[in-house]
């Protein structure tokens, strides 16, 4: 499973496809709360010049509450980064897979498994405690990432 979505935006600008992300994730309820200029950074520290590249911590509040909530250790995960880089051809987009980001987390609500209003069976919420492994996790999905994939491929 690659851990990444990807988009090659050929014979882009940097900047024009920046603000195009930008745009992208505010008109799906996400703000960027950290930004890193990863080339302008190298050049500073260790006096090396690199193609552009921009990492932009993007987070949906709604999306972060929801997830912290049911598993309050998903904040290592957060922000969802979304980089921007300079490759032959164009400006490449990418965006951690949610999926695959939150494959590790063993809570079924924090993966969209249960829990009120997303199908607990009518067990209140109680389930066999016994995690299902890794791979079932991946192919079932998880509520808040496959929201938030949905929402970082259709608008990037």
């Amino acid at each position: 499973m690659s851990y990444t979505i990807d988009r090659l935006f050929e014979g882009a600008a940097f900047d024009a496809i920046e603000t195009r992300t930008r745009e992208a994730l505010a008109a799906n309820g996400f703000g960027v709360l950290t930004e890193i200029d990863v080339a302008a950074t190298m050049k500073k520290k260790i006096d090396v010049d690199m193609p552009g590249y921009k990492i932009l911590g993007a987070c949906n509040p709604k999306l972060a509450y929801q997830a912290i909530g049911h598993e309050p250790k998903v904040g290592a995960m957060l922000p969802c980064n979304v980089i921007l880089r300079a490759v032959d051809g164009g400006i490449e987009v990418s965006a951690v897979d949610p999926q695959a980001s939150m494959a590790g987390i063993d809570n079924d609500q924090a993966e969209g498994r249960g829990g009120p209003g997303q199908g607990d069976a009518g067990d209140g919420g109680r389930r066999d405690l016994t995690p299902p492994g890794r791979a079932e996790r991946a192919r079932r999905g998880k509520g808040v990432s496959k929201r938030l994939e949905t929402r970082v491929r259709t608008r990037v």
